[in-house]
């Protein structure tokens, strides 16, 4: 995993906004969960920037993003529903960048890829 430069005012966000009140595992997956679930405006367009064994996304592949799962499948790590075959499919938000969002939208997924890269766990 590549170093991530600390970015203090993403840090002091996530501290302060999104898990100040969060003191175990779970607290912190639904802290990151109803974030996320705000801030995200669905549906949006994201290419697929990472392989990942639990997706069968490829690097480069255009979808769209319609909406997040229950929170039970958010528990380890944050996923998203995208368009695919007749019923959909949840990837994990990481392997997604957004294109064409609003500003909140785009924040919320680089919060999310931030805390990831960062090696940061619930």
């Amino acid at each position: 995993m590549a170093k991530v430069k600390t970015d203090q005012e993403r840090e002091h966000r996530i501290i302060m906004e999104i898990v100040v009140d969060a003191y175990d595992e779970i607290e912190r997956a639904l802290s990151w969960y109803y974030y996320l679930s705000d801030n995200l405006h669905f549906p949006f367009s994201a290419t697929c920037i990472s392989r990942r064994a639990v997706s069968p996304l490829q690097v480069n592949d255009e979808v769209e993003v319609l909406g997040m799962p229950s929170e039970e499948e958010c528990e380890h790590e944050i996923f998203v529903n995208i368009r695919w075959g007749k019923n959909g499919l949840a990837v994990p938000l990481v392997q997604l960048m957004p294109f064409e969002v609003n500003d909140e939208t785009m924040q919320a997924v680089e919060d999310w890829h931030y805390w990831v890269n960062k090696g940061y766990r619930f």
